[in-house]
């Protein structure tokens, strides 16, 4: 029958044995470590040549859905414009149709009937001016997660329109300035359009009138 081994003799035998495994166990970690940390940088590598979008380029907004985004803006303000000119023109006419007016007293030398009229178009001219302000502003209430980065672009868009847009010192009545602002610039194509718009005109103007 064999017999266990003393304390003193046992004891160093188990710290050696758990000192072995430990630093085996140590290494086992370094190296996994070692491999994910060269995996992610490989992968950062193949991003990087497959031309993966940087932090950069997520914080901008492509051309392509910025011009939509623009074109949808346009739409908003026009829109918002109709409702609001048939607004005006009808709380214009209701408030002038509750005032007393005396049909054989003119005002300003003019028939009663006329400067009503006048006014409530008025109305409705203002109504028709206020439309796209009422229509921006709703627009933008839906747009507030990209409104810094869409305020980017149009500063962006309008350096752009500056630099290439034409003299219109040069404008005829046969050559008129095409889309001085860009306004209906709503897409990439609509931009190289424009750009073509412009190169026609300059052409036309530096041609001599017969």
């Amino acid at each position: 029958m064999l017999r266990p081994l003393p304390w003193p003799l046992f004891a160093p035998t188990c710290v050696a044995k758990h000192r072995r495994v430990s630093s085996t166990s140590v290494r086992l970690k370094s190296n996994k470590a070692s491999k994910n940390a060269s995996k992610a940088e490989n992968a950062l590598k193949a991003q990087v040549k497959q031309g993966a979008p940087s932090e950069v380029e997520k914080e901008t907004l492509p051309w392509a859905e910025y011009l939509s985004i623009r074109k949808t803006k346009r739409r908003w303000e026009t829109a918002m414009s109709i409702p609001m000119t048939i607004g005006g023109f009808a709380g214009g006419i209701a408030a002038l149709g509750n005032m007393e007016i005396d049909p054989t007293k003119p005002i300003f030398n003019i028939d009663p009937m006329f400067v009503f009229g006048g006014a409530a178009l008025a109305c409705a001219g203002a109504g028709y001016l206020i439309g796209p302000v009422v229509g921006s502003a709703c627009w933008r209430m839906t747009h507030r997660r990209t409104l810094k980065l869409i305020e980017a672009r149009d500063r962006q868009f309008h350096e752009h329109i500056v630099k290439n847009r034409v003299d219109p010192r040069s404008q005829s009545a046969t050559n008129p300035v095409p889309d001085f602002y860009g306004e209906k610039i709503g897409s990439l194509h609509d931009y190289r359009q424009w750009l073509r718009d412009q190169a026609k005109y300059r052409r036309k103007a530096s041609l001599p009138e017969d």
